[in-house]
């Protein structure tokens, strides 16, 4: 009999053949069965049905599948169920040793004692050579079925069909290559982002990072288990290159400059203290928990989106080859001819260059550590003995007094100037009527946006400080300060006024002070003003009460830090009559009634109008104290420390601080004539410029001071 021609069809009730020895093994549920009978293939059928129901239930719902045997078979009685390719063998089988018109000895194996694995499999794992085999009654039973060489065993278990996946594939597919895309954008971003926050424009993201097509390359290439080494090894080092960027680019913001990663993790302390102190302890925790949030949400994402790009190049391994040729040829064009857009070069190699200087950096820095502390031992006027200093100045009471965040920018900047200047242009007629005359000029601070300590260790060292290891090297030794040449000469009692400083200051034994007045130390019983611990009326205040005002055997000399210019610049105190002052309680309702720094530090046209309110307060506050409190013998220097953070002076300002001298008496200004500096406390443009670290010097000379001799 033809094998591809099929049977007539037998009824149920057709009496089948005698059972074949090659079935023997069938189902205990058929060895038990009636060879013949309508009844006991109910029963067997019925059992069956049971049997497919429960395993129904557990399995969930499988696809329909048309399993049309030959003639002689029964039908299935399930949509899931299937006879296995086993089953299917032995009934040919028995089909060969059947006369033609007979019904096949084979009924399906249903009992609940079959095999689990095959109860289990749905229809759709079979292949579909199987599937056509048993449709067309073709002989399988040679053929290996299985997936593997070794003993036959259950096959493994499809993914289940319920999955969102299986149910949705092309909302899957599409989810997929979003990811996938998703994860190319973060990579290039990571590539190409630029390092201070003017430079983030369109033109920069669309270039050709030399970095990718690298990478690519390799990770095509790479066998399995190296390839996912790679991988997380790359991702994760692209995770710590982004956060270092994004530190740069909020350094670049605040202190002009990129993140030293040698030298500024010491500054995080700093930040959090001003956390603390401008959001309250809740907030600062809160604000430090987010930014190590930030910091793992990178590392994680950018690991994870290498992998994901490089398994999917791994899947598409011809067409991410030719994707990797097109690109690094355009790349390798573009670098050839130059090309650019609006700037930057469509082929770049910005992470490259960026490794490269950081590197570079380091270098220089540790460099750097070695050749100052060789500098710092050098001093003109490290050996000059105490009678031999600042002879010019015998009997003045001389202050030293700086003025947070006192830039140029606070007097030349459109939002600001107007009223700086109409403050410095009135403070100075009042000091004239009372007698005072002053002559101005410009200095280069160290320092910018921040870390104002660089800025008043390197105006009165002589050194230029512009670092955190440098301040703590110069700190550390005995290199001859300004307020130091004062206190050797034993004429002089020297004080420090320091309401920013909270704890104890070692560094005052370094300047010279013979006592340093701190926030603790000052009586202050008033609230903060944000950063600012003391309103600086208050701080002048106090120090006339615990310092000044008392009668001395010696003239003063002071360092006075006035900090109510600190940023957020929110809220801002008030000038009072200076016979209120008193415990500093009085401003409780001026600390109210005063801006949220949220209102004002984020916006960037109410800060700088709050940035020149704040100067106008403490050139107001130190004037006022000079003319109510002054004498014919008293002497005034006062510059800023720093330029204020970009966002207020601008991104590419400069580091130019006014810096100004005030006496009563005259020939204190004409031992400077010859400076070229501008008469009066606001210096014209034109007036000489210096770096901050020349002044120490300068300023010996002028008023009599010997250089030691060699």
């Amino acid at each position: 009999m033809d094998r591809t021609t099929p049977e007539p069809e037998v009824t149920p009730e057709a009496p089948p053949a005698d059972t074949s020895d090659d079935i023997q093994h069938s189902t205990a549920l058929e060895e038990a069965a009636p060879a013949k009978g309508v009844a006991a293939e109910h029963a067997v059928s019925s059992e069956r049905d049971g049997v497919e129901e429960a395993a129904a239930a557990e399995e969930g719902p499988a696809a329909d599948i048309d399993t049309d045997t030959d003639a002689a078979s029964d039908k299935v009685s399930g949509p899931e169920e299937e006879a296995p390719a086993e089953e299917a063998s032995a009934g040919k089988k028995g089909e060969e040793e059947t006369p033609s018109g007979e019904a096949p000895a084979v009924e399906e194996s249903t009992s609940a004692e079959e095999t689990p694995a095959e109860e289990e499999t749905p229809a759709v794992a079979k292949g579909p050579a199987v599937e056509g085999s048993i449709a067309s009654g073709e002989d399988i039973s040679g053929q290996d079925t299985s997936a593997d060489d070794g003993p036959a065993g259950p096959p493994d278990e499809p993914a289940a069909p319920s999955k969102w996946r299986n149910r949705h594939p092309v909302a899957a597919r599409n989810v997929g290559w979003t990811v996938t895309g998703l994860s190319l954008m973060l990579i290039c971003f990571a590539l190409l982002m630029p390092t201070s926050a003017p430079k983030f424009t369109p033109g920069v993201f669309l270039r050709i990072p030399v970095e990718a097509v690298l990478g690519a390359a390799v990770l095509i290439v790479l066998p399995r288990r190296p390839r996912i080494a790679v991988a997380i090894l790359a991702g994760a080092s692209l995770g710590v290159l982004t956060v270092l960027n994004l530190l740069d680019v909020g350094f670049n913001m605040f202190l002009g400059r990129g993140f030293n990663v040698v030298l500024d993790w010491v500054l995080f302390d700093d930040a959090q203290s001003y956390l603390k102190d401008t959001m309250g302890n809740g907030g600062a925790i809160g604000a430090v928990i987010a930014v190590l949030a930030l910091v793992l949400i990178v590392l994680v994402l950018m690991t994870l989106a290498v992998l994901r790009v490089s398994n999917v190049m791994t899947r598409n391994r011809d067409a991410a080859s030719r994707a990797t040729l097109v690109v690094g040829t355009a790349w390798v064009t573009c670098a050839a001819l130059g090309l650019q857009l609006s700037g930057p070069g469509i082929a770049a190699r910005t992470t490259v260059a960026r490794v490269e200087d950081r590197v570079n950096r380091v270098q220089a820095t540790l460099k750097d550590e070695a050749a100052f502390a060789k500098e710092a031992k050098k001093d003109a006027f490290g050996g000059t003995p105490g009678d031999q200093l600042l002879t010019d100045l015998r009997g003045k009471d001389v202050m030293i007094a700086f003025i947070e965040s006192y830039g140029r920018s606070a007097i030349e900047d459109e939002a600001t100037a107007a009223g700086v200047d109409a403050t410095l242009t009135a403070k100075n007629e009042a000091l004239t009527k009372a007698g005072y005359s002053a002559k101005s000029g410009w200095l280069t601070s160290a320092t910018y946006g921040g870390s104002s300590w660089l800025g008043h260790s390197t105006f009165l060292s002589g050194l230029w400080i512009n670092n955190q290891n440098r301040y703590r090297t110069v700190t550390a030794g005995e290199h001859l300060t300004l307020t130091g040449a004062f206190k050797r000469t034993g004429a002089w009692r020297t004080v420090g006024v320091m309401p920013g400083v909270q704890k104890n200051w070692p560094e005052g034994k370094f300047y010279g002070l013979d006592n340093v007045y701190d926030s603790r130390e000052l009586g202050y019983e008033g609230p903060k003003f944000s950063w600012s611990t003391m309103p600086d009326q208050y701080a002048l205040s106090a120090f006339e009460r615990l310092e000044h005002g008392k009668k001395r055997d010696k003239p003063l000399m002071s360092e006075i830090i006035l900090t109510s210019s600190h940023q957020p610049w929110a809220p801002i105190p008030k000038m009072i009559p200076w016979d209120q002052v008193g415990d500093g309680s009085v401003y409780e309702g001026i600390e109210k009634a005063g801006k949220d720094p949220a209102d004002v530090f984020y916006d960037s046209k109410k800060v700088k109008e709050e940035y020149g309110k704040s100067i106008q307060y403490s050139v107001n506050s130190l004037i006022d104290y000079v003319v109510k409190y002054g004498s014919k013998n008293t002497v005034l220097v006062f510059l800023g420390d720093h330029q204020p953070l970009a966002s207020v002076s601008g991104s590419n300002a400069s580091r130019d601080v006014p810096v100004s001298i005030v006496a009563h008496d005259k020939s204190v200004l004409d031992k400077i004539d010859d400076w070229g500096w501008t008469d009066g406390i606001k210096p014209d443009k034109s007036a000489p410029v210096w770096r901050m670290d020349s002044f120490r010097d300068r300023f010996l000379t002028a008023y009599g001071s010997t250089p030691a001799k060699r």
